[in-house]
């Protein structure tokens, strides 16, 4: 169970009762999760999510309740944080920052298929677009100056093949991307694999946990999305897929002759960030918490598929998802 910080209904009638969203009728733990605590609370009137933040800096909160009150009102599918009858969303909860926001329907695709591709493809381009205009800034915690600094950390847990394949990867993007032309900046999600977003059917219920939230390359945010939604077991990339919701991305933000040339580079990087962010979880920094960390060795697959097979060519956008 995910529920770090256990709350009673007392708590949760009384934190409600600064919200024009009715009287508490349920209260329930939610066991995904690896950071925060979350309950899903029924009232009289809706269904909502209430967060317990645990871990992380507190002081970067603000930054995650403006840029998804940014995207909500330009009618990005998120949950937007619900803010109190003062306008006021962040919130303190059993002595832990709390936000509560809308239940968003769906749930999580194990095995997106192509309608679901494409609908991912056109949101996710969709809130690029609009995120560029974004006021908020937060640099990317997981960047190639993250890579660079924090890879020497978990080599000596590596075989001398693999602590030779790592080197060789953060020199290589330090060379290719430190000589390359500024890419395309805007706000990201930073993490959106399946699992941070909810479907009903093939319809998007929303995109959520946006808690790695950063400011940087688009191209980045793209990347970590091709290589968790097209990708298979193997660590190969699916056609089909790749296919799918790329020509809904690029229908909706067109890439950059720039974005072009790296975009091999970037599939690359994004695999090796999480290579080296679930070894450090394994190795060098467990879970505060009793949970099963992410197997690293995935990432390691995927890695080097982007090695050896390269990327897929890009498709033509889709006509049908038009730019609007």
């Amino acid at each position: 169970m995910a529920v770090f910080t256990p709350l009673d209904d007392a708590q949760v009638a009384s934190f409600l009762s600064r919200f024009d969203v009715g009287e508490l009728t349920q209260l329930q733990g939610v066991p995904a999760g690896t950071e925060n605590s979350t309950f899903f609370v029924t009232t009289d009137q809706r269904e909502l999510v209430l967060t317990l933040f645990e871990q992380g800096d507190h002081e970067e909160l603000p930054f995650f309740v403006e840029l998804l009150d940014f995207l909500d009102e330009h009618r990005i599918p998120v949950a937007g944080p619900i803010h109190d009858r003062e306008g006021v969303a962040l919130h303190e909860l059993a002595e832990r920052p709390a936000l509560l926001f809308p239940r968003l329907p769906g749930k999580h695709p194990k095995a997106p298929n192509l309608t679901q591709c494409q609908a991912l493809g056109m949101a996710l381009g969709r809130l690029h677009r609009v995120s560029q205009h974004f006021p908020g800034h937060r640099p990317n915690p997981r960047d190639l100056n993250w890579l660079s600094a924090m890879h020497h950390k978990v080599m000596a847990y590596l075989s001398a093949q693999d602590q030779t394949l790592m080197q060789d990867e953060v020199e290589y993007y330090q060379s290719v991307f430190g000589e390359a032309p500024e890419l395309p900046q805007g706000a990201l999600h930073g993490d959106l694999f399946r699992d941070n977003t909810l479907f009903d059917g093939d319809s998007l219920g929303g995109i959520i946990d946006f808690y790695n939230g950063c400011t940087g390359d688009l191209l980045f945010d793209l990347a970590i999305v091709i290589n968790d939604w097209a990708t298979d077991a193997d660590g190969r990339l699916d056609q089909e897929r790749h296919d799918a919701l790329l020509s809904a991305y690029l229908a909706q933000r067109p890439l950059k002759a720039a974005e072009l040339e790296l975009w091999p580079a970037m599939l690359r990087m994004t695999a090796l960030r999480y290579w080296l962010s679930r070894l450090l979880v394994v190795y060098v920094d467990p879970p505060a918490h009793d949970l099963t960390p992410h197997d690293p060795e995935q990432f390691r697959q995927i890695l080097l598929s982007r090695i050896h097979h390269g990327a897929l060519p890009l498709p033509e956008p889709a006509v049908s998802a038009g730019a609007h």
